[in-house]
């Protein structure tokens, strides 16, 4: 298992659009994704899941990936939560 503390620095924070793009890049993935945000942990490939974190820019969550192609998986889940 694989685990990282990441920055959202997407302007509008993960909203609709964004979390819908999200559950895609994870979706891409064999791996167990969730994201972590205080007492919450949820499954990075559930949309309303994701949707209920209700995650704005400049947050701190944690992923996490157990399987496979778990460090490709955080990489790229990184990447994406980074972007400007």
């Amino acid at each position: 298992m694989v685990s990282k503390k990441i920055t959202i620095k997407i302007p509008t924070g993960l909203e609709a659009r964004p979390v819908a793009l999200l559950v895609q890049v994870a979706s891409q993935y064999e791996s167990a994704i969730y994201v972590e945000c205080d007492d919450k942990k949820v499954n990075a490939k559930s949309i309303m899941g994701m949707m209920s974190l209700g995650l704005a820019a400049g947050e701190e969550v944690t992923v996490s990936a157990e399987g496979s192609d778990e460090q490709a998986a955080i990489d790229n889940i990184e990447k994406y939560l980074s972007s400007k």
